[in-house]
């Protein structure tokens, strides 16, 4: 976990889940996520997008992370297993069980995490950017003009992407 004072100031009303938008495994785990979200507490955007670029360095991230998934969340900043098991813990059905592998040292943890991504293009494969957009849904995917500054430029975004649909 990653504790950055400008994060402390960006209280959303959602979670931001920032993943490898190149990856395969990605985009089938951000299906994964968005389907059994159903209360809509994940907005979702590709490290290499401008927004996710813009969060990562907000963040006080380096291009580093690119292989990680990335969960801003209260403030706080999770990557790589930590930001995983987090997700899950939020998702709906059984799912939150398996929060209780955060027991397991984080650099355990993050090892299979890191043994994972070392090789996931080979192993599901490397796609379009674009894909992440009909992965998750217009709805739940963060746009590059969006303001994600403070709770309520997320409002206003959410108000008036509820408009104007």
């Amino acid at each position: 976990m990653v504790r950055q004072d400008k994060m402390q100031e960006q209280q959303l009303p959602y979670r931001i889940l920032l993943v490898d938008g190149e990856c395969a495994l990605c985009h089938g785990m951000t299906r994964f996520t968005v389907q059994r979200d159903r209360r809509g507490q994940f907005r979702i955007a590709a490290l290499q997008s401008v927004i996710g670029r813009k969060l990562l360095a907000d963040a006080g991230l380096s291009d580093r992370h690119r292989s990680s998934m990335v969960l801003l969340e209260q403030g706080q900043v999770y990557v790589k297993s930590s930001a995983a098991l987090r997700v899950l813990r939020r998702l709906d059905g059984l799912w939150p069980l398996l929060y209780a592998f955060i027991i397991v040292p984080r650099p355990i943890r993050d090892l299979g995490y890191d043994l994972i991504a070392r090789f996931r293009y080979k192993l599901f494969g490397k796609s379009d950017i674009c894909m992440l957009s009909s992965s998750v849904g217009s709805d739940r995917l963060l746009h590059g003009g969006e303001q994600v500054g403070s709770v309520r430029d997320a409002n206003e975004t959410d108000d008036k992407r509820r408009f104007s649909d």
